[in-house]
């Protein structure tokens, strides 16, 4: 069973974007939830996590401009993500434990 990703676009340096997650099932607040990004030739790269009491981890090049969050009666983890970079461009998938990979949502951020 698949994730599905949803909220990617294009937009301008120093914008904003909000990633979301819906989890299909009932199982959501069990699990930890992660957001990656990939970028052609290049490995998935962890951007960041939540556990299952809200405690959360962030690479180093978003602390500070992105924050996860989960909400578990919707069963959604979102990914808020502002002042984007050009670096910040990727496809962005979310991982929940269990669950198949979604397809991604694709964010570029260009002027």
């Amino acid at each position: 069973v698949q994730v599905v990703e949803s909220g990617g676009g294009l937009v301008q340096p120093g914008g904003s974007l909000r990633l979301s997650c819906v989890v299909p099932g009932h199982r959501f607040s069990l699990y930890y939830a992660y957001w990656f990004r990939q970028v052609p030739g290049k490995e998935r790269e962890l951007v960041a996590t939540i556990s299952t009491s809200g405690a959360t981890i962030y690479h180093d090049s978003v602390k500070g401009r992105f924050t996860i969050s989960r909400d578990n009666a919707k069963n959604t983890a979102s990914l808020q993500m502002d002042n984007l970079k050009s670096e910040d461009t990727a496809v962005y998938y979310c991982r929940i434990p269990n669950y198949d990979w979604g397809q991604g949502t694709q964010v570029t951020v260009s002027s």
